[in-house]
């Protein structure tokens, strides 16, 4: 594979800016996120870092992706004064309400059409923490994916990558081509120069739609989600009030009060049966289950 130059498809996505001012308002049961500033995906970055680094060796040619409106042009032109060669921006309406598993079946028709050698993004979002989508994509492509890696090595058949593990181990793991890795913050992006940003404002974007991967619109968005998204949600009734917890506790004492939130403890109930009676309601929730005739 090193013979030819590697094809990277980076996604880049945008998280909402951690710092203030935050301003989330709620009329009814709308929410708005006015005032609300979206930065991209710290880690998103690392990966697309980890891509150019690869550009600057091996002459790899990176592809950066975002799938959303079009304030997501502002992170694309950020990419291609970076170094980046080519940026797509997928957007459509019908993207509207769906659950990880509709938006993977997007971003996996994407990676078909376009067959990168790799694709790159971050393991985690900022804001929001695991995001399911690149694996699930990944999955439904039938490739490969190597999750929180710190380090990556391209062989000439396949690729080796250091991630970590349970309690801060690293684990060395090997997948063939094609494949997707999820970085984690490990390099930190470069800093692009004036002269790169001012090419960047007249570097071509492509914007795809679903009339580009052929898809129905059913099969995506609200129509194609597994899970229903809720309307609001709702405290839980009868909180406590938490105050602060005496000194004078010990230590795990305090942590428990303090972690409690201000919720009641429910109230548990122990019901006891006869081993006849227990056997008989074992039986008749099998048979219910249809795992006894």
């Amino acid at each position: 594979m090193l013979d030819n130059k590697l094809d990277i498809l980076v996604l880049l996505r945008e998280t909402s800016d951690p710092r203030p001012p935050a301003r989330v308002t709620t009329r009814g049961a709308a929410i708005s996120d006015r005032g609300l500033r979206r930065v991209p995906n710290p880690a998103d970055l690392a990966a697309l870092e980890e891509a150019l680094h690869l550009k600057d060796n091996l002459g790899a040619r990176v592809t950066v992706l975002a799938i959303g409106p079009e304030r997501l042009d502002d992170t694309l032109r950020l990419a291609f004064s970076m170094g980046a060669d080519r940026g797509v921006r997928f957007w459509d309406h019908g993207l509207e309400g769906g659950d990880a598993v509709a938006d993977s079946r997007i971003l996996a028709r994407i990676t078909g059409i376009l067959l990168p050698d790799l694709v790159f993004t971050g393991t985690r979002m900022l804001d929001r923490g695991d995001d399911p989508v690149p694996a699930l994509a990944s999955a439904a492509a039938g490739m490969p994916c190597i999750s929180a890696a710190v380090s990556f090595t391209p062989k000439k058949e396949w690729v080796e990558a250091e991630r970590k593990s349970d309690r801060g181990a690293r684990q060395t793991v090997t997948a063939p081509f094609p494949s997707t890795v999820l970085f984690e913050e490990v390099r930190t992006p470069r800093y692009p120069a004036v002269t790169s940003i001012a090419q960047s404002l007249n570097a071509p974007i492509e914007k795809w739609n679903l009339t580009h991967l052929g898809l129905p619109f059913w099969t995506v968005g609200a129509g194609g989600a597994l899970l229903d998204a809720a309307d609001y949600g709702v405290q839980r009734p009868d909180p406590v009030r938490v105050v602060t917890p005496d000194p004078n506790l010990p230590a795990f004492e305090r942590i428990l009060s303090l972690l409690s939130g201000g919720i009641k403890a429910r109230e548990g109930k122990l019901h006891t049966l006869s081993i006849d009676d227990t056997a008989a309601g074992l039986m008749r929730i099998f048979r219910e289950e249809g795992l006894m005739s």
